[in-house]
């Protein structure tokens, strides 16, 4: 089977928009762009998400005559932004960000920060499978430690002048 040029271009177009998603992740090249604080911001976004989703899911599953079609679509809605955190998380803070240490002086650190994010990834995944507001708390609990064990003091000052 033989493609025109146009039939080409459709093909590729489909390809693009198919793998757009993709799109979103930040580079492994590595690009040397990197902004922290506004990774920290979407993490908390995504929480907030997840928590109006699990609020939206507890009031229709209260209604005697439920609307499945809106309960499915909270819960894909709740499904893909711990899922988003979930990418932020691993793909972008610890394979990115957090570097194993040279010196042992900054060991207690690292293994406080990689033991953070792993339990944001729990708390996200406990997100995903209740409606348990609790986790909800404990995540944005965990993303405050997060960030007091991540950035340096003067990242911590310059943030509370510049809210």
């Amino acid at each position: 089977m033989q493609l025109n040029f146009r039939g080409t271009v459709a093909i590729t177009l489909l390809l693009i928009q198919f793998s757009y998603a993709n799109v979103f992740a930040h580079c492994e090249i590595p690009c040397g762009i990197y902004n922290d604080k506004m990774r920290i911001g979407m993490l908390k976004e995504h929480v907030t998400t997840m928590q109006k989703s699990m609020s939206q899911i507890i009031e229709l599953s209260k209604q005697g005559d439920k609307n499945y079609n809106q309960l499915i679509r909270w819960v894909t809605n709740k499904e893909d932004h711990a899922n988003q955190f979930q990418q932020i998380v691993t793909q972008y803070f610890m394979t990115q960000r957090v570097k194993v240490p040279t010196d042992l002086q900054q060991k207690e650190s690292y293994l406080k920060q990689l033991s953070l994010l792993h339990e944001m990834l729990v708390l996200a995944m406990k997100c995903k499978q209740t409606t348990d507001m609790e986790n909800i708390k404990k995540l944005n609990t965990v993303i405050d430690q997060f960030v007091q064990a991540y950035f340096s003091e003067a990242d911590l000052k310059h943030f509370q002048e510049h809210k």
